[in-house]
This record gives C-alpha cells, structure tokens and sequence, in this order.
C-alpha cells in the first residue's frame, strides 16, 4: 500500500477526459498527489506522412481542454489549482524521466492492445522498474478485453455472432460503471506555471482545415455529438448504411482517442434498447471483438488471418491503384468516398465496405495497401478495427465477406444514395446527371451527357474497370488458394 505522503503519476494516451477515467480514479483513491501527463511521441508522430495531420490537431485540441479541465476540477474541488504536464519526446524516455523527476512511487495508466504499443509500454516499466518505481495498466477502451471472453473451450472467438452473443450474456451493471473522479480530485497536484502546452507549429505540424470541418474536439465535442446522437438512436439501425443521411453518431474519432467513455456508451445503447439501441450497441462490439483479435492474433498487422490467403496473387497495378485513392475511377460511389475521406478524414462505415471491396475485388489490388491508405487519412484510425475491416472487405480475416460474395458498385450506389444525394457533393462534375444515370454515368447517350456537361473520359473518368469480368478474375484468384467445396 502506499503511504500517506506517497504520489502518483497518470500517463494520458488514448483517454483524453477527466471523467470515468479508471487510472485516474485509482491514483486520486490511493496517493496523495497525482500528477498528470501527456507525451506528444515522437516515435508516432515522426512516422506520419504528412506535416499536415488532422490527428494531431484533433490532439492538441483535446489536450488543451483536458488540461483546462483538470485545473478546474482540483479548483472546485478545494484544490490549488492542476493541469496536465505536456511532453514532446519518445514516450518511452520521458515518461520515466517525468516520473523520476517528481519523485512519484508509481505510474498509472490504460492498457493499449496494439504490438507497437505492448512493446513501448513494457520498455517503459522495464526502466521504471529500474527506478524502483511501479508500473500498473487499467482497463478502459473496452468493456471486456483479452481472455474475458471466450468460447466455451476456453479459446478466442474467431466468429463474430457467437463472440456477440456471448460478451452480452457476460454483460453486468458494473461492467459499465463509472470510474468516480471529481469526488476525490483535491488530490489533483499543481503543475508549475511556466509549463505550457506546445503550439502545432512547435510540434512540427501544420494547421488543417478541422476548423473549417466544424469537426467538434475534446470531451465537450464528443458530449455534444453524443447527447444529439440519442436522439437519432432509435432510428440507427434504418439510417447508418445511407451516407447521404445524418444516421450514425461521428462518435469514432471520439472513441479512438478516449474523450467519450465507452462504458457510458455501451451503458445507454444497452438500456436503450429497441432496434437502434441494440444495432448501435452491436457496433460497439464489433470494434472490442477487432481488439481480441488483434491481442490474439498479432500477426494479422501483416498477414491474413487465414493463413493460405497469404498465398492470393494479388495485381500489382500501380496506376489503378492512384486512381483509387485520388477517386477518379469512374464508379461515382467509389470515387465520392475517396473524395470524402481525402477531404475530410472521414469515410461512411457503408462506404468504406463499398470501397474496400473495389480495391481488393474490383482491382485485385492487396488488402494491405488500401488498409495502410486509411491509416495516414483516417480520423478515427484504429489499427484493429482497421485491419479488422479490411480482412473482412477482402476475404482473408476471422468471420470475413466469402470471397464468392463481391460487392457491386453500380447496385450499392443504386441502393445506398439513390438519388446521388452523396455523390454530387463530393463528385461535383457529375452534378447534374440525372438520378438514373449517376451511378455509372457512362451509359448516358451523347445528346443526355451533353445536357449535364458531362464529357465521359474527359472531365470524369471512364471506369478503370469492368465489373462483371473483374469479378470472375476474383473468384479464380481466390479459388487457386482455396477451391470451392
């Protein structure tokens, strides 16, 4: 146990809130004082792209609301005043550094599950150790995590159904209770005033257009997006395949970098209930069941679940594969999708299904280049759900698409904007084609597409491929590793 005097220090990742914060709530419960941190790591952020990272600023903007949180929290609580203490380096480095510095007994934080991360954080307890300080991980991006769920021979689920259903018979109120914070944050150590929070220049960032987006950041963002998502929840499960609808919560980004608790979440939607509650919740599921795999399965990072799916020829086609992620391939649906995510760092989940499956079916193209092209554009990237998206788009993961099955592009537009209300906002040149020809606009005769302005080949592209002969080149491609039975 502690001492009376004893300090703690918390490490902020992907929790970026002051409330339902189980590390938090532990070290304000069992230290004196509690100091708090945030490392903007270089080891990721030397990795991105792109100097001009919509991530980044969503950070620093929830950063900066965290901290002016944390301050407030110890003030009305009869503290003296906190803060969140920010540090740009290795994680890896500064965290002991910190640690010992402060003169702190322990560090507290969340359990992350992706390998880059297991392998930083036991570096870190490896040199805490060393300090004699204690290194001590928590629960909280998900409800129930490694082995709490599995089958009945006590093995990982590799089937989404039974893994659903079996984590909702686990399900328990205190499964979804809050972590209590406010209660006890008098505990909350001051910070000195001379430490402020670095700028995105200082950070080696460039601004992006977030504000322009009106994309809400912080706790206060992912609160707002949530209390006006109640209100279309009992309507979710109608609403979230149609892109050119306001159907699903925007919740993901909020999710992936913790300024909305999952436990609050899952909480709602599971007394919520009726179809909307349920679907929602059901997509909360799915994105833990991507986590177990990936603590289970490391190798799916690189490989395909199925093994001899790693033995699919993919096409090596450079050129089609720019026309993808630049959205010039002449299906509108695809194209709008791509335009979206360039724009905007968002993708529909709908949308993302539909685009997955023309790369990897429509253009025989490897899963992992598309799956690597979200990740650097992604908002909400997420290494499990990623992967765990693109392995089931592809056919190669656990509970995937069959192979057999291959999406349309022409009959999802059709059916999912039928009125190309999506697509004549991110595919302007396409503006005034009519509903029944905007989703393969190159079956217009001459005389229509002189109408609309549209020259096919010319200021919007001929489809780079034909489905109908794309899609019997799949299902040999796939039937060489794994015949038809």
């Amino acid at each position: 146990m502690p001492s009376a005097s004893s300090s703690a220090l918390v490490w902020f990742r992907r929790d970026l809130r002051c409330d339902d914060h189980a590390a938090l709530s532990h070290a304000l419960a069992c230290y004196d004082r509690v100091h708090c941190v945030f490392v903007f790591d270089t080891e990721i952020l030397d990795a991105l792209p792109s100097r001009t990272d919509r991530r980044v600023e969503f950070i620093l903007r929830s950063v900066e609301e965290l901290d002016a949180a944390l301050d407030d929290l110890s003030r009305r609580t009869g503290g003296g005043g906190s803060g969140l203490r920010v540090r740009h380096g290795r994680a890896d480095e500064e965290v002991p550094r910190l640690a010992a510095q402060l003169g702190v007994s322990a560090v507290l934080t969340h359990r992350d599950y992706e390998p880059a991360a297991r392998a930083r954080d036991q570096r870190v307890a490896e040199r805490l150790s060393e300090l004699g300080i204690e290194f001590t991980d928590f629960k909280d991006q998900v409800i129930f995590e490694r082995d709490e769920v599995l089958t009945q021979a006590g093995q990982p689920f590799s089937v989404f159904t039974p893994y659903k259903n079996a984590w909702l018979r686990r399900l328990r109120a205190e499964d979804v209770a809050a972590w209590p914070v406010a209660e006890r944050a008098s505990a909350l150590a001051a910070k000195p005033p001379e430490e402020g929070i670095p700028s995105l220049t200082a950070l080696g960032f460039r601004q992006t257009n977030l504000a322009d987006l009106r994309m809400p950041t912080g706790m206060s963002g992912g609160r707002a997006l949530f209390e006006e998502f109640m209100d279309r929840m009992p309507s979710y499960r109608q609403a979230r395949d149609f892109p050119g609808v306001k159907g699903v919560s925007y919740l993901s980004t909020h999710l992936r970098f913790g300024t909305v608790s999952i436990r609050q979440l899952v909480n709602y939607a599971w007394h919520q209930g009726g179809e909307g509650g349920e679907t929602w919740l059901s997509e909360l599921i799915w994105r833990e069941f991507y986590q177990m795999i990936l603590w289970h399965h490391p190798r799916v990072v690189a490989q395909a679940f199925k093994p001899e799916f790693d033995e699919v020829r993919w096409v090596e086609d450079p050129a089609g594969f720019a026309a993808w992620c630049e959205g010039r391939t002449g299906y509108p649906i695809v194209d709008a999708a791509l335009r979206q995510l360039n724009q905007t760092g968002y993708m529909h989940n709908r949308l993302r299904m539909i685009a997955a499956s023309f790369l990897t079916k429509d253009l025989g193209i490897d899963w992992r280049l598309g799956e690597r092209y979200f990740a650097q554009h992604l908002n909400d990237f997420d290494l499990a759900a990623n992967n765990g998206g693109w392995q089931w788009a592809a056919s190669t993961g656990c509970d995937a698409q069959p192979y057999f099955r291959i999406f349309n592009p022409v009959t999802q537009s059709e059916r999912f904007d039928a009125e190309g209300k999506f697509i004549r906002r991110y595919v302007p040149e396409l503006a005034n084609v009519p509903p029944r020809f905007i989703h393969a606009p190159w079956r217009m005769g001459p005389d229509e597409a002189r109408r609309c302005g549209v020259t096919i080949g010319a200021n919007y592209p001929v489809p780079i491929v034909d489905h109908a002969l794309a899609r019997e080149a799949t299902l040999a491609r796939f039937a060489a590793v794994r015949p038809e039975r």
